[in-house]
């Protein structure tokens, strides 16, 4: 550490200098934003893994073009885990999607704070099939899932 004026600063030295990491044609990158202005913090473990799959395998305009199973097996998900992790990235407002084409977006100014989707009463989540069978067997029992 080196001190001048009263100001610290660390000197930053390669641990292995024949393995400095080089810019190639292939290069994907993630602004330091994303740390600092609390993105990282708003996604979950999912989010955050299909957000920097999608930013490593994109283009130099943010496209990809990867379809859900092959992403699903890649990231050793669920289909219903890709899908919420999808469509909670659109909603926080990450990344875009037509059907087909992936886009991860400019950063808004700061994390966009999307509501859960449906508590399950002991605090986890629910999948959509996991809701659709519960739905299911509370009709098989009688009762009524609005009430």
């Amino acid at each position: 550490t080196n001190c001048s004026g009263g100001v610290h600063m660390m000197v930053k030295k390669p641990l292995f200098p024949k393995r400095i990491r080089k810019i190639a044609s292939g290069f994907a990158f993630i602004e330091h934003r994303f740390l600092r202005k609390g993105f990282w913090e708003s996604l979950s473990h999912i989010e955050l893994l299909l957000y920097i799959f999608l930013v490593v395998v994109s283009d130099k305009n943010g496209l990809s073009y990867y379809g859900y199973d092959k992403i699903c097996r890649i990231l050793r998900v669920d289909a219903d885990q890709y899908i919420n992790a999808r469509n909670r990235l659109l909603d926080k407002d990450l990344i875009g999607f037509d059907g087909r084409v992936f886009q991860v977006l400019s950063l808004p100014d700061r994390p966009v704070i999307v509501k859960p989707v449906k508590e399950v009463r002991n605090g986890g989540w629910f999948s959509l099939g996991e809701t659709v069978q519960e739905i299911i067997r509370e009709k098989g029992r009688g009762i009524n899932p609005n009430s």
